[in-house]
């Protein structure tokens, strides 16, 4: 009796493993799908930063006389930014 049972619990595990490795591999992403999703994570750090160094250059064209950079300032902001977007899109 603990033989068929122990050989029940084989099979059920075997049946169990084998679904899984099928499911895997049904749902293993593209060469396209992977490359997408590396594109929209450059993009998704790349903007912050491009728009910080557009409105710094502005600001420090506008605002003549300080010392102060502004272009500088707001790419390490938009860095920052970029890097949370990364962050929290990796983590979906």
């Amino acid at each position: 009796m603990k033989s068929n049972d122990s050989k029940n619990k084989l099979k059920k595990s075997l049946k169990s493993n084998i679904e899984q490795i099928e499911k895997a591999n049904r749902e293993r992403k593209t060469l396209l799908a992977q490359t997408a999703y590396l594109g929209a994570v450059g993009i998704i750090f790349i903007i912050p930063v491009v728009v910080g160094a557009y409105v710094g250059v502005w600001l420090d064209r506008k605002l003549t006389g300080f010392s102060f950079s502004w272009t500088i300032s707001l790419i390490f902001l938009g860095i920052l930014i970029g890097a949370v977007n990364v962050y929290l899109f990796m983590k979906d």
